[in-house]
């Protein structure tokens, strides 16, 4: 979630509420991949009920928060689903995501992800994170699967 897609920046109002911005086209194609059929799946290590909620008003209901260890939860979730770890497309920014990237059929960053993160990604987006990244990578699995069209009837995000 934050440094993918939120920039990673965080603003903390004077209740100690934490504040993120993200960006309306990442969560357009997030409405689009679920709509099409994809199983989309937030993991984060922190949380947030704001972002919680406006990722299930786009349709993703796997939003997973608090994780702390992202590489076991994914394994888990996986095996659980009977996933083959090589068919998941996972994008992450940082340190957290190094592993599993790792194990990942395809690992995908933004532009400003940690430069351990983009020695391993499989794709590098040349947009930063809370900057169209999301939207950048499902745009090219949706149009590789021909599920990318101009006649989408997705309400706006």
């Amino acid at each position: 979630m934050d440094g993918v897609l939120t920039d990673g920046n965080v603003l903390v109002d004077s209740n100690d509420n934490w504040l993120r911005q993200m960006n309306i086209r990442d969560g357009y194609a997030l409405q689009l991949a679920a709509n099409s059929g994809f199983e989309v799946m937030v993991i984060s290590g922190s949380s947030s009920s704001f972002v919680h909620d406006r990722l299930n008003k786009l349709g993703i209901k796997d939003v997973y928060m608090n994780v702390k260890n992202k590489e076991d939860f994914l394994k888990n979730i996986a095996a659980e689903r009977r996933i083959s770890l090589t068919e998941l497309l996972y994008m992450g920014d940082d340190i957290p995501d190094y592993f599993c990237m790792k194990i990942a059929g395809v690992a995908a960053c933004p532009a400003d992800a940690a430069f351990e993160i983009k020695e391993i990604a499989s794709y590098i987006s040349p947009y930063a994170g809370g900057h169209g990244c999301v939207r950048d990578v499902i745009e090219k699995v949706l149009k590789l699967n021909h599920k990318w069209t101009l006649n989408n009837n997705i309400p706006s995000t």
